[in-house]
């Protein structure tokens, strides 16, 4: 009974349709016509990279600045208000708390929107009270966020600050320089911060986290248009990014970057029928994800342009969504996929009734749902102005070149492989398992790179060439195991065996992978796809191949009659 069900065929043993199936996944993954990617010059869905395929390559600047500044939320107030009342404004009293909270109370004789105040300071704690002619307006806030505020005022483009462990850093996301920001900061009676050597706490780039979001938006646009998954951007320095466009000419490169995704808001009105609202440019900033403590919910706060607030206000109205918000839900679209929807609040359906509101806060359920929504939300415009400041068309005649002799390489390796193997075993009946075992690694790895759209480069290469060599390596092992004196031994002692051979294979596997993950987040991108590539293939190999393996050599040794029952137990 236990000999039936060691000896049942390949076709009902797991690890051998295991293989299989991963085979026949791979194969019409690679040469299915309704592929993850389409080669206009083959019928694979192959995406070579840059170095083989040829095409482009684009580096931008991020335009932008990092620097410790102060001035009084006082001073502040009084530029602001005189910009934003033809009359201007008289401040009636100012307070700084030992905290870092502030206000400041002012009076005006022009008519005072609380909606547009609110937006102009970036606070909700704004309190309006009229008296005749007279509006006493008081404004609290944080001393960061006034100059938070006064900076978004002047140079129109989002400001982020920073804790640091020696105050707040201000992130500028726009071009410009330490004196042109010097003399923003003078109007308000403020100054750049000095350091304890008296060098200036001013610095042109960005921080890495902008760096990261804007190669996060560069891939979700760049990406998504050209089928490819993980697009190769690699940030040099914080003011630079270098993009590699595979198959992708020069100025059609240059138009891709250049041009921003269509992010558009609509509102439902009947049914599945919408109207437009406003589109991406009718967006100012958009903030960090943030968190209710209360309810665990994420959200991703954005302001609107005052364009755009009214004319959300406007349609919220005309459709009905400010009676009935559940009816009318405001959905978000970049490239006329739906990616976000949800209705007003009630709050927000009954302020829209009196006024336009220019803040507001999408709501979603998970952190990961949240970001995901940040980089759609600015997938019309990245966080940061970028600038080409160099780019340039990449011959593939080399990477081509390689790449055949890669092919060439790998077949007369597995030769080779197979005479030795021949040599050691005089038996064609291991040899040909052996062959088309890794052979079938290479199309099964060739395969799970097409299914997650990876591009297929000169350092992916390299990778399947080590897996080729750790696989055979494996198979060997394995070989000398199974075969004991030109047989194979009995159920028990092949078991034994074969587990030991096993935990050398799994143990090299682990060091393998553990030697390959800190180039997948800290290595370049050559370097990134080689460990992916590598750490793929000892995968594949250890979970799928080398399983099987083992049991088409025994089944093969054991229907020629190469076992041994008189070996020990």
């Amino acid at each position: 009974m236990i000999e039936e069900k060691k000896d049942k065929p390949l076709y009902k043993d797991y690890k051998v349709i295991l293989l299989a199936a991963a085979l026949l996944i791979s194969v019409v993954a690679i040469v299915s016509p309704i592929g993850y990617f389409a080669e206009d010059d083959g019928i694979l869905n192959i995406h070579y990279g840059l170095d083989i395929r040829g095409g482009s390559t684009i580096y931008l600047k991020l335009n932008g600045a990092v620097a410790q500044v102060d001035a009084q939320p006082r001073d502040i107030v009084l530029l602001m208000g005189n910009s934003e009342f033809p009359s201007g404004i008289e401040i009636v009293s100012s307070m700084v708390y030992d905290n870092g909270s502030s206000y400041v109370t002012f009076r005006t004789a022009d008519p005072v929107n609380q909606t547009r105040l609110e937006y102009l300071f970036g606070t909700n704690d704004v309190h309006v009270r009229r008296t005749g002619n007279v509006s006493e307006v008081n404004v609290s806030s944080t001393k960061i966020g006034f100059i938070t505020s006064y900076l978004t005022h002047v140079y129109g483009k989002e400001i982020v600050p920073h804790f640091v462990r020696n105050g707040t850093e201000y992130e500028i996301r726009t071009a410009t320089t330490e004196e042109e920001l010097g003399r923003h900061m003078r109007a308000v009676n403020g100054s750049i911060l000095k350091d304890s050597s008296g060098a200036s706490l001013y610095r042109d780039g960005t921080t890495a986290q902008t760096m990261q979001t804007t190669i996060d938006v560069l891939n979700s646009k760049l990406g998504n248009g050209l089928g490819v998954k993980d697009l190769p951007i690699r940030a040099i320095g914080n003011e630079y990014i270098m993009i590699d466009f595979a198959g992708v000419n020069l100025s059609e490169a240059r138009g891709l970057v250049e041009t921003p995704g269509r992010f558009e808001i609509r509102i439902q009105t009947t049914g599945a029928d919408t109207v437009h609202v406003l589109y991406g440019d009718a967006i100012e900033s958009v903030g960090v994800v943030g968190q209710d403590p209360s309810t665990g919910a994420h959200s991703v706060p954005f302001t609107l342009s005052e364009e755009g607030a009214r004319s959300l206000q406007q349609m919220a109205i005309s459709t009905g969504a400010t009676m009935n918000p559940n009816a009318h839900h405001l959905l978000m679209l970049l490239d006329d996929e739906v990616v976000y929807g949800a209705p007003l609040s009630p709050s927000a359906a009954s302020q829209l009734n009196s006024m336009p509101i220019y803040s507001w806060q999408a709501g979603t359920s998970s952190r990961e749902e949240a970001r995901e929504l940040q980089i759609h939300l600015r997938s019309g415009a990245l966080p940061v102005n970028v600038e080409i400041v160099s780019s340039g068309q990449v011959d593939a005649t080399l990477g081509q070149g390689f790449l055949k002799g890669a092919i060439i390489t790998g077949i007369f390796a597995m030769l080779a492989v197979a005479l030795l193997v021949y040599n050691r075993y005089r038996q064609p009946k291991i040899v040909l398992p052996m062959v088309a075992t890794s052979f079938s690694e290479v199309i099964i790895l060739v395969g799970f790179s097409v299914l997650i759209m990876q591009d297929l480069d000169l350092a992916a290469i390299a990778g399947i060439i080590a897996v080729i060599g750790t696989g055979i390596d494996h198979l060997l092992i394995i070989t000398e195991e199974t075969i004991h004196e030109g047989k194979t031994p009995s159920d028990k002692v092949y078991l034994a065996r074969i587990g030991k051979a096993f935990m050398i294979i799994f143990g090299a596997a682990a060091t393998t992978i553990i030697a390959m993950a800190p180039l997948v987040f800290l290595g370049f991108a050559a370097l990134k796809g080689f460990a992916i590539t590598t750490i793929m293939g000892v995968f594949i190999g250890v979970l799928i191949a080398r399983p099987a393996y083992s049991s088409i050599l025994r089944y093969i040794l054991i229907k020629s009659g190469m076992k041994d029952e008189k070996l020990p137990e």
